[in-house]
C-alpha cells in the first residue's frame, strides 16, 4: 500500500501503482487475467499460480451458494472424477481431476487453463509444479506459527518412527515431495507400501534408465570411464559398485559382492570382463580402479588393448597425505592437533567458548576424503592460532574448572607451544598444493584428465620453492609423492591430456620431455586401432603444435583457456578429423571414481539375505534408482553442490563418510559401545550433561547463562 492507504497499490514485483480497485484486483494483476488490469510481468511462476488457484476457489464458493450446495466434504465429490496419477517424473501424485461444473464459469475455466499451462511451463524446466487443485489457499504466506510448527512436528515423528538418518532431510527431493503434497491440499492419501514397493518404483526406475540411456548415446563421441568404486566395512565384506563417467554425466551401473573374490586378480578380471563387454568395449577409454585392484587393471588392459587401467587419482593423493602423516615429526603434530579437536568438540561449555572467540567458525573441516580431512582441519587451527591464542589466556578459561584437569591443562599448553605452530606451519607447506590438486579432481566443472599432469608438476614446484630448496627438509616429502605418482597413479593417458589441452600447451610454462611425448604414442596406438588413421593423427599433430589453420583463428586463440579442452577441439579441429576425435576422447575422461552416499543398509538386503527372484530384482532397481537420481542431481546441481561444501555439523558422526570420527569422538566414553541413529545426543552432549554440569559452579557464567547453556544443543540452538 502506499502511504498506508488501499486506495493507491503498487505490485512489488513491477512496481505498477493501481489507483482504485483494491485488493482484488491487485490479485487479478498478479495471477495475469486480462480485462480490468494489465498481467504483471514480473510476477514469479509458483506466485502466479498460487493466486489463480486462489482466484478459483473464489469462483466455485460463488458457484456453490448459487447451487444451494451444501459446505461439508462430500459436497464437493460431484466435481471430481477418478484419481489419476500426477506430479513430476520424480514426485508422482495423485490427483483429481476438476470437470464440467467449472467449465460452466467462463472465469473458472480461464483459471485452470492458465494454472495447466503455468504447469506445462514449470514442469519443462524440470521445477516441481503446484496442481491446480480447487480450495488451495496461499498457506505458505498465510499459514499460521502453529500449523507450521505441526508439520514439523509430523515431518520429525516419521522420520523419527521410521529410523530415517537425519541426513535425508538434505535429499533435494525432500522439499519436492513438500511442496508437490501441500499443491494437493489436505486430504491427500500418501502412497502404500505396495504401490512404493512395485508400481512407483517402476515407473522411477524406467525413468533413471531413460537417463542412463541419454548419457549412453554420447559414448561414442565422447568415449567414456568405468569407475569402480570398492566398499568395505568393519568384518570385511566387500561391495563394488560400477559407474560410468562421460561429459555429460555419472551413471550408476551396478552393484555386486565382492566379499569371496577381492583377493583373487583372476576373479576380478573376469567381473571386470563382463562389466566392459556390458558397456562396451570401443566406448571405453579409462578403466578407473581402487588401488587394490591395480594387478587386474592391468590384466585387464592386457587382454583388450584398446583402453587404458589407471587408480583413482583421489585415491592416490589421499595415500600421499597419509603416508607425509607417518613422518615422524607430522605424526606428532597430527596427535596433538588431534586431541585438542577432542577436547573441544567433547565439551560444551569449551566448544561455546571457542566459537565465541572465533566469531562462530569451526575448526573442524570435513571433506571427501580422511586425510584430507584431517589436514584440512590442521589447516583451520593454523588459521585460527591467534584467537585459540587468546580463548586459553582468556578470564573465562583460566576461571573454569577445564583449566585445572590434566587433559584442559594439556590442550592449552599445546596451543601456547610455538614448536607445535612452527611444525604445524611446515607440514601445511607440502600438504597444502597436494590437497589444490584434490579440490581439481573433485570439481565437476570440467573433466580432470587434462589437467592433473600438469597440476601435479605445479604442485611439487610448490613445494621446493616452499623450503628453500633445503634437500635435507625436503627429501622425505618429495620421496613420498614422487614414489605414489610414477607408481600407482601415472598413466599415459594424464602425459597425452596434458598435452593436447590448449590452455596447457600453449602457455610459456609448458615444457614437453620423453614421458609426454611416449605416453601421447601410447595413446595414438591404443585409442585408435585403425593404422591408416594413426598416421593421420601424427602427420596432423605439427598443426595443432604451430597453431595453423582454424588453430589460429582469434576466436580460437582467446577461448584456449575459457573453454573446455573437448569443447576446444570440437570447435577448431574439423579439418583434422582423426586427429580431432582422439583429442576429444582422451580429454572427455575423468581420472577419478565418483564418490556417492554409501548406504550400506539398502547394500545388506541386497547382497547379504536371500531374497527370491522378484524381490531381488525389486532392491536392485531400488538401488538403481538411489544412485542414478542422485548422480542426475548432482550433475544438474554442481555449484550449488560445491557452494554448499563443509557445512556439515563436525559433532554429527552421520555426516561423515571419511572414517575421521577418532578426531572428534570421545573414544574414553564410547569406547566398546554400539551406538545406533538413536543415540543423537553422541558422546559431545553425554560428556557435558556427566562433565560438565556436576562443575557448574566453578564456571565463570552467571546462574541465568549457566541455565541456558545447559538447555541449548551442542551447536548454540535453543533444542537439542
Amino acid at each position: 500500500m502506499v502511504n498506508g492507504g488501499r486506495q493507491k497499490i503498487k505490485c512489488k514485483y513491477c512496481h505498477k501503482i493501481f489507483l482504485g480497485g483494491g485488493i482484488s484486483r491487485l490479485k487479478q494483476h498478479l495471477a495475469g487475467e486480462r480485462g480490468n488490469v494489465a498481467p504483471c510481468e514480473e510476477v514469479p511462476e509458483e506466485v502466479k499460480l498460487q493466486i489463480q488457484q486462489h482466484l478459483g476457489f473464489k469462483v466455485l464458493e460463488k458457484l456453490k451458494r448459487q447451487k444451494g450446495l451444501k459446505s461439508n466434504k462430500k459436497s464437493f465429490t460431484p466435481y471430481f472424477e477418478d484419481m489419476e496419477e500426477g506430479g513430476d517424473d520424480n514426485n508422482p501424485v495423485r490427483i483429481q481431476k476438476p470437470v464440467s461444473v467449472l467449465a460452466t464459469s467462463r472465469r473458472g475455466k480461464e483459471i485452470v487453463e492458465g494454472a495447466s499451462n503455468q504447469t506445462k511451463k514449470l514442469k519443462k524446466q524440470n521445477i516441481p509444479a503446484a496442481r491446480p487443485v480447487v480450495g488451495l489457499p496461499l498457506r505458505q504466506h498465510f499459514a499460521s506459527q502453529e500449523s507450521i510448527y505441526e508439520a514439523d512436528m509430523a515431518v520429525a515423528r516419521f522420520m523419527y518412527d521410521a529410523g530415517l538418518p537425519f541426513s535425508a532431510a538434505n535429499s533435494c527431493f525432500f522439499q519436492q515431495m513438500a511442496d508437490a503434497v501441500a499443491a494437493v491440499g489436505p486430504g491427500y492419501k500418501m502412497p502404500s507400501y505396495h504401490s512404493l514397493r512395485s508400481k512407483l518404483l517402476n515407473r522411477v526406475a524406467q525413468d533413471a534408465g531413460a537417463y542412463c540411456e541419454e548419457l549412453k548415446n554420447t559414448w561414442e563421441v565422447t568415449g567414456c570411464s568405468i569407475l569402480v568404486d570398492r566398499w568395505m566395512d568393519r568384518t570385511g565384506r566387500t561391495v563394488i559398485n560400477f559407474f560410468v563417467y562421460c561429459t555429460k554425466g555419472t551413471m550408476f551401473l551396478k552393484s555386486v559382492d565382492a566379499s569371496d573374490i577381492t583377493n583373487s586378480a583372476e576373479a576380478l578380471l573376469n567381473l571386470f570382463d563382463s562389466i566392459v563387454q556390458e558397456v562396451g568395449p570401443k566406448n571405453i577409454v579409462n578403466f578407473v580402479t581402487d588401488t587394490s585392484y591395480r594387478t587386474a587393471g592391468k590384466l585387464l588392459m592386457s587382454k583388450y588393448k584398446t583402453f587404458f587401467c589407471s587408480t583413482c587419482g583421489m585415491q592416490c593423493i589421499d595415500i600421499m597425505l597419509e603416508e607425509i602423516g607417518r613422518i615422524d615429526e607430522v605424526n606428532e603434530v597430527l596427535a596433538k592437533a588431534k586431541r585438542v579437536t577432542r577436547f573441544i568438540y567433547n565439551n560444551a561449555w569449551v566448544l561455546n567458548l571457542m566459537k565465541k572467540k572465533t566469531g562462530g567458525r569451526d575448526i573442524f573441516q570435513v571433506a571427501i576424503t580422511r586425510f584430507a580431512s584431517i589436514f584440512l582441519t590442521l589447516e583451520n587451527i593454523l588459521s585460527l592460532k591467534d584467537r585459540l591464542h587468546r580463548m586459553f589466556t582468556s578470564k573465562a578459561w583460566t576461571q573454569s574448572s577445564f583449566s585445572k584437569q590434566r587433559t584442559g591443562l594439556e590442550v592449552a599448553e599445546i596451543i601456547l607451544d610455538p614448536l607445535f605452530w612452527s611444525f604445524c606451519d611446515q607440514t601445511l607447506k607440502v600438504t597444502k598444493p597436494l590437497l589444490s590438486v584434490l579440490h581439481l579432481m573433485e570439481s565437476e566443472e570440467r573433466p580432470s584428465v587434462g589437467y592433473i599432469y600438469d597440476a601435479m608438476e605445479k604442485a611439487k614446484k610448490i613445494i621446493i620453492e616452499a623450503f628453500d630448496d633445503k634437500e635435507f627438509d625436503l627429501m622425505p616429502y618429495l620421496k613420498v609423492i614422487d614414489h605414489i605418482w610414477q607408481e600407482e597413479f601415472h598413466s599415459p593417458l594424464h602425459a597425452a591430456a596434458y598435452y593436447l589441452n590448449p590452455s596447457v600447451f600453449y602457455n610459456r610454462s609448458f615444457s614437453s620431455n620423453k614421458v609426454i611425448q611416449k605416453g601421447l604414442l601410447d595413446c595414438i596406438e591404443i585409442l585408435e586401432p585403425n593404422l591408416s588413421a594413426q598416421i593421420m593423427i601424427t602427420s596432423h599433430i605439427n598443426f595443432y603444435e604451430e597453431s595453423v589453420g582454424d588453430f589460429g583463428r582469434p576466436v580460437a586463440l582467446r577461448s584456449r583457456e575459457s573453454l573446455a579442452p573437448a569443447t576446444w577441439w570440437s570447435l577448431y579441429a574439423a579439418d583434422y578429423p582423426e586427429l580431432q576425435r582422439l583429442a576429444i576422447r582422451i580429454l572427455s575422461q575423468t581420472c577419478s571414481i565418483t564418490r556417492c552416499r554409501r548406504t550400506w543398509s539398502m547394500f545388506e538386503r541386497i547382497h547379504l539375505k536371500r531374497r527370491n527372484r522378484l524381490e531381488h530384482q525389486r532392491l536392485n532397481d531400488l538401488i538403481f534408482v538411489h544412485y542414478n537420481l542422485h548422480l542426475q542431481q548432482r550433475q544438474a546441481e554442481a555449484v550449488k553442490a560445491r557452494c554448499s561444501k563443509g557445512t556439515l555439523d563436525p559433532i554429527c558422526l552421520e555426516a561423515m563418510d571419511t572414517n575421521i570420527g577418532d578426531w572428534v569422538e570421545d573414544m574414553g566414553s564410547v569406547e566398546g559401545e554400539d551406538l545406533s541413529w538413536m543415540d543423537v545426543s553422541g558422546p559431545s552432549e553425554r560428556t557435558f550433561f556427566s562433565h560438565e554440569v556436576q562443575n557448574m559452579d566453578d564456571s565463570v557464567d552467571s546462574t541465568e547463562d549457566r541455565s541456558r547453556n545447559a538447555t541449548k544443543g551442542i551447536d548454540g540452538s535453543d533444542d537439542i
